[in-house]
C-alpha cells in the first residue's frame, strides 16, 4: 500500500525554520519532535533565510502593480471615450 504525502502549512514550516534557526535544538532533535526528516528541516530553514527580505518588498512590489494598473484604468477610459465620441457621430450622419 501506498502512504499518501502529507503536506504542510507555510505556518507550519515557517514555525520549524524559525526553530532551527534560533539554535536551541539540534536539527535533529527538532527532526525528531515533529517527525520530519532532518534534511527537510534544514531546506526550510534555508528557504526561510532565502526569502525573508521578501517580507519587506512586498509594499513597494504592491504600489508599483497599483500604479501600473491605474495607468492600464486611466488608457481604457480613454478609449471608451473615443469610442463613445465616434459612436455618437456616426449616429448623427446616419440622421
Amino acid at each position: 500500500m501506498r502512504k499518501n504525502r502529507r503536506q504542510f502549512s507555510s505556518a507550519f514550516k515557517a514555525e520549524v525554520a524559525l526553530e532551527a534557526i534560533k539554535g536551541v535544538k539540534t536539527v535533529s532533535e527538532i527532526a525528531q519532535h515533529y517527525e520530519l526528516h532532518p534534511v527537510q528541516v534544514t531546506q526550510w530553514k534555508k528557504d526561510f533565510l532565502a526569502h525573508s527580505a521578501n517580507i519587506f518588498d512586498g509594499d513597494q512590489k504592491r504600489d508599483e502593480e497599483l500604479e501600473r494598473l491605474k495607468k492600464e484604468r486611466d488608457e481604457l477610459f480613454r478609449q471608451i471615450g473615443e469610442l463613445k465620441f465616434e459612436n455618437d457621430w456616426y449616429k448623427k450622419k446616419l440622421r
